[in-house]
């Protein structure tokens, strides 16, 4: 309730409106720092072809930028493959967390009602005394070839 109340005072006494000033403003410096950074970076390699041109010719240092910047590009994209799989592992760890945490608070939000209904106590511990003996089933099984949680180490 607390959080509420702190939510609404900001609303009224305008502090949000300045948040929000604030952040789009930056995000303006942002945007303009940015843009001068990305032309400053576009000189320099204008500059760095002139020289290259100057010294090898310009077939050559056209050349030469063309294969490099192939080569950073590859470069690019074999780490951002390489990392995929950890990347998706992660979200998947990610998402298990969320929706353990989301039924946590849907059974603590849930369990005074319950309580409270004619069946009571075996309404709460029906469901938790099966999910107890799931999970003593999934730690006791082997997992076979086929499953997906056959190559994590418990």
């Amino acid at each position: 309730m607390g959080m509420l109340a702190t939510l609404i005072s900001g609303l009224a006494s305008g502090e949000t409106a300045a948040a929000v000033r604030r952040a789009r403003t930056a995000a303006v410096v942002y945007a303009l720092a940015g843009l001068a950074a990305f032309c400053g970076l576009g000189f320099l390699v204008g500059a760095a072809y002139i020289w290259a041109a100057g010294r090898f010719g310009s077939m050559a240092a056209a050349f030469g930028f063309g294969i490099g910047f192939l080569v950073i590009a590859g470069f690019i994209l074999l780490v951002y493959k390489v990392s995929a799989g950890s990347r998706a592992r992660r979200r998947t760890e990610r998402r298990k967390a969320d929706m353990r945490a989301i039924g946590i608070a849907a059974a603590l939000a849930v369990l005074p009602t319950l309580l409270k209904g004619k069946c009571g106590l075996g309404t709460v511990l029906g469901p938790a005394i099966a999910l107890a003996a799931y999970a003593i089933y999934r730690e006791n099984v082997k997992p076979g070839p086929d499953d997906p949680d056959a190559g994590d180490t418990k």
